[in-house]
């Protein structure tokens, strides 16, 4: 009598695109609401802001004032759909809608589930960073082929507010607390890392803390890309986006795995 063999698990990249696979049919269930804001949000931006305010301001940093405020849009883009979808998003699935139990209950660890989930952030924020070098485009403020890349900076923002956000969430208790983080982080974030103005304009004190965000060295990594304008300091730039996926989402890994498990 032959014993019977336990069956192996999927590989590795099948697990993690199941993850990922889930999340993109829930996304485009819905297509046209969810697809149509990332297009019109920052049609209304430039119109607001950069025709608005740049009739005050011609230039900023050597740029038309439109210019230097579209080429930083891509990846503020990126980091809001990311941050929205790791927070309030993972939360909703790990309380209330009980998603991930049944998705543990197939063979899918705990890990496959998390870095899946950094995945599809990432993926969402390459569509959104997508979406808005489309509009830049049509209102000629960039010029193919530099658009090209854009997207992919959007992607490599996505992957690391993803991993940031799924760390706060391993925190947070009730879905009011991520207040605190749209309002006491992301938003500071958006103004102080060198999109509505050049980082080198903020105070002597101020400005080695901008520095230190994350989004300022998407957002240098992004303009350089749009203009290509590349200098030593985006290998800077590159490194510190790529080591803060690492540390960041393994600790969001090591912490969320416990709300996960027991």
């Amino acid at each position: 009598m032959k014993s019977s063999e336990t069956p192996s698990p999927p590989p590795l990249h099948r697990r993690l695109y199941s993850v990922w696979f889930r999340h993109m049919r829930v996304y485009t269930r819905h297509l046209l609401s969810n697809g149509f804001p990332p297009f019109l949000e920052p049609l209304l931006f430039l119109a607001a802001i950069g025709l608005g305010l740049g009739r005050y301001i011609e230039t900023m940093d050597g740029l038309q004032y439109v210019v230097f405020l579209g080429t930083g849009l891509p990846v503020s883009a990126a980091m809001w759909t990311a941050a929205f979808e790791c927070s309030f998003g993972t939360f909703i699935r790990l309380e209330f809608e009980k998603v991930y139990d049944g998705m543990l209950a197939a063979p899918l660890t705990a890990e496959n589930l998390i870095v899946g989930e950094i995945i599809w952030a990432g993926t969402k924020g390459l569509f959104f960073s997508f979406a808005v070098t489309c509009i830049l485009l049509l209102f000629g403020i960039i010029q193919l082929p530099y658009a090209l890349l854009a997207p992919i900076v959007g992607f490599l923002t996505g992957l690391m507010f993803g991993c940031l956000s799924l760390y706060i969430t391993s925190f947070v208790k009730t879905i009011n607390h991520f207040n605190f983080y749209m309002t006491g982080l992301l938003s500071p974030m958006f103004f102080f890392s060198g999109i509505v103005f050049p980082t080198s304009e903020l105070p002597r004190v101020i400005r080695p803390f901008a520095e230190l965000v994350p989004l300022t060295h998407s957002v240098q990594l992004v303009r350089a890309v749009l203009l290509s304008d590349y200098r030593l300091r985006h290998l800077a730039d590159l490194a510190y986006i790529i080591i803060f996926i690492a540390v960041v989402g393994w600790l969001a890994v090591r912490r969320l795995k416990r709300r996960l498990v027991y």
